[in-house]
């Protein structure tokens, strides 16, 4: 161990504390989720760095001068370009200045890059508020989904890459004298191991959650001694220019060279994904997004890991309050507009209806109810445009403009509500189809979006079925159901463990299926179509590094 880290040895607490939690798979997080456990006066300079980078280039970075800067970011909540320009560069030159840094960053002992990078999450977290606002403006998260998802949630789940990956590379002695008892002598070596990174990392960013979606294969990269050039959504660029600005300025505080973490912007109509991708020094390439340019990076010649699209289910058998059941559900369906990979899609009842602790609810019944609990919601001036947010991208509203074509019966139909703070705000709220289990080629495929199928279905055993099948075919990230009855909750939850899917049982009140905490979810199986990489279990991050031994006689 190298004691003379400072960093690490002003982080140990922290990340002795994330060692346990790891294991315990407990509540943890060093970063408190309420605004209001941050600076006073950390929302007031936010909006004033907001209104100061808008129209103005991104001078931050620490990665050379530009040669052109580029940028076309639309704020969903003002629908006005946002005006910042980033840095570009040839795709050689990010290459190749990446690879020079990757040489010392690959040498650098376990406990410095750890406490340099617990240290670069410090500094992240005390410009959350400019990360807040950097969000909303670029990807329609409403303010508080936005400080949390980008914020300390983000942070979260890069402390728990950070933390899994030291814990692996600090399990195995680093040298040891080695003996052999061979009788009348001892066969006496000196041996050490090193984990080496792989290489260079690309990790491609999404236009909904450029934060979250991003860092953990950053950090992980990091803490494997990886160097790494983040390609952003070209619609989602700020928030992650601001967590790579903040972790080159402590790279370089320790002398250590910014571009082991670059920022590589690019335009809609001129993309340098798949060059970037396909380039021979890269090595490791994370995705987040469709699942056919997903299926596009599983197919290249490298280490990759992905999250594509999914279709999730909730399964309604019985329950012990409608009315808690139904406001759940809907609070899931309209958060961000069902712009989450874990939102739910498809709700199968049962055409007998589900039993309650009042008798039972028919399927027009159930599904009255929870198209009252949405019209409750997103017409509730207080709740209503802050769950909802705002639509990030025209496919996503011509999407639901076309929800007609879609197949069954719309009963409750998108809308759009006013958000007093953002006048021009892109708003709609979630459409409901009714529709039978027969149409199965209608709801077999994620509907991106504030869209919601409920499924009539012959009975809760083909709900079951269909929900697997499902899940086996085109990929699921999330699972709800609901049932008082105990076999029947043994059964849903071994027939979606079998196609790799978790479930979520009888949510109510403040737990959702949205929902999934670092240090104890596991985001994504890997297990089936919707990605082939889990956040963060231990192969998220040993494949990004191998281990090598050397002996002395």
């Amino acid at each position: 161990m190298n004691t003379a880290s400072t960093l690490y040895q002003k982080h140990k607490a922290t990340i002795d504390a994330a060692l346990v939690a790891l294991s315990t798979r407990g509540y943890y997080t060093p970063y408190p989720e309420s605004p209001k456990a941050y600076a006073e006066d950390g929302d007031l300079k936010g909006k004033a760095y907001i209104s100061a980078v808008m129209n103005n280039n991104f001078n931050e970075l620490l990665q050379g001068e530009a040669e052109s800067w580029v940028g076309e970011e639309i704020s969903p909540f003002l629908q006005l370009g946002i005006g910042v320009k980033y840095p570009n560069v040839s795709i050689n030159t990010y290459v190749t200045k990446a690879h020079d840094a990757q040489k010392n960053w690959a040498n650098t002992d376990i406990y410095t890059r750890a406490g340099i990078l617990v240290e670069a999450l410090q500094r992240i977290s005390n410009r959350f508020f400019d990360i807040t606002y950097a969000t909303m403006h670029t990807t329609g998260q409403a303010y508080m989904m936005s400080f949390q998802a980008s914020g300390p949630h983000s942070n979260d789940r890069a402390l728990e890459a950070v933390i899994t990956g030291f814990k692996e590379i600090t399990s195995i002695a680093t040298e040891t004298d080695w003996i052999k008892p061979m009788g009348k002598f001892d066969l006496k070596l000196k041996k050490n191991w090193k984990a080496i990174g792989k290489g260079i990392g690309l990790v491609i960013g999404c236009s909904t959650f450029p934060v979250w979606n991003t860092v953990p294969a950053l950090f992980a990269n990091l803490i494997t001694g990886n160097a790494s050039i983040i390609k952003p959504h070209p619609k989602a660029i700020l928030p992650i220019a601001i967590v790579v600005a903040e972790i080159q300025k402590v790279l370089a505080e320790q002398n250590v060279n910014p571009c082991v973490v670059q920022l590589a912007a690019d335009t809609p109509d001129a993309p340098i994904t798949k060059q970037l991708a396909e380039h021979a020094a890269i090595k490791l390439v994370d995705y987040t997004g469709n699942s056919e340019f997903g299926n596009y990076i599983e197919s290249l010649n490298k280490t990759v890991f992905t999250e594509k699209a999914g279709v999730n289910s909730i399964i309604l058998d019985s329950v012990s309050d409608a009315k808690a059941v139904f406001g759940n559900i809907a609070f899931s369906a309209c958060l961000y507009s069902g712009q989450m990979c874990t939102a739910p899609q498809n709700i199968f009842v049962p055409e007998n209806g589900i039993k309650t602790a009042d008798g039972v609810l028919s399927y027009d019944e159930v599904v009255s109810g929870i198209c009252a609990s949405i019209t409750a919601l997103v017409d509730n001036p207080k709740a209503g445009a802050g769950t909802l947010g705002a639509i990030q991208s025209e496919i996503t509203l011509n999407r639901l403009k076309n929800v007609n074509t879609l197949g069954g019966e719309v009963v409750l139909a998108s809308k759009t509500i006013v958000n007093e703070e953002f006048k021009d705000a892109r708003i709609a709220t979630p459409a409901v189809i009714r529709i039978s289990e027969n149409e199965y080629n209608s709801f077999n495929k994620e509907c991106f979006g504030p869209i919601v199928f409920v499924i009539k279905t012959a009975s809760t055993a083909n709900s079951i079925a269909l929900a697997q099948k499902l899940a086996e075919e085109k990929g699921a990230i999330t699972c709800g159901a609901y049932t008082t009855d105990e076999q029947t909750m043994h059964t849903i939850e071994q027939a979606m463990n079998s196609v790799f899917t978790p479930v979520s049982f009888n949510f109510t009140g403040a737990a959702f299926i949205n929902s999934h905490a670092a240090f104890s979810d596991f985001h994504v199986t890997g297990g089936n179509a919707a990605g082939n990489a889990s956040l963060t279990t231990t192969e998220f991050i040993v494949k990004r590094f191998v281990w090598v031994g050397n002996r002395f006689a």
